[in-house]
């Protein structure tokens, strides 16, 4: 009986030691004040997201980008469209464009590119959206 509670405490702690830290990747709604249009724009892409969707999701986020640059929540959305298709380089620069538009929304800013443990610190770089160093 004692090996046996002590194989479970010691699967259960790998279980623990294992599972992962961060939080899944999710969508934004759109906020208030946004036009009907934007919104639903964007509820369209986030729709396809949620039927995991990326490239018809990238699309309508972009469509919505075009209609409202300055949106945020269309920024980080599209980031985390093609982070999930695996186009990190660039939904690395809409992350960050997300960022500069809401300097204090912690949902943004627990993105991948921007958590401190993912932050890359290359000096030779211009600028944390440059792909290649100097």
């Amino acid at each position: 009986m004692n090996a046996r509670l002590m194989s479970l405490i010691g699967i259960w702690f790998l279980v623990a030691c294992t599972s992962p830290l961060s939080k899944p990747l999710t969508v934004l709604q759109a906020p208030a004040g946004v036009s009907p249009a934007v919104a639903a724009e964007l509820e369209r892409g986030n729709a396809l997201f949620s039927a995991q969707k990326w490239a018809e999701a990238e699309q309508v986020y972009r469509q919505t980008i075009a209609a409202e640059p300055t949106l945020a929540e269309a920024h980080y959305n599209l980031a985390t469209a093609l982070y999930r298709a695996g186009n990190k380089v660039e939904a690395k620069k809409h992350y960050m464009e997300a960022a500069n538009l809401a300097p204090g929304n912690k949902v943004i800013w627990d993105a991948p590119p921007l958590r401190a443990s993912s932050v890359n610190d290359d000096l030779n770089k211009r600028s944390y959206l440059d792909a290649k160093p100097q």
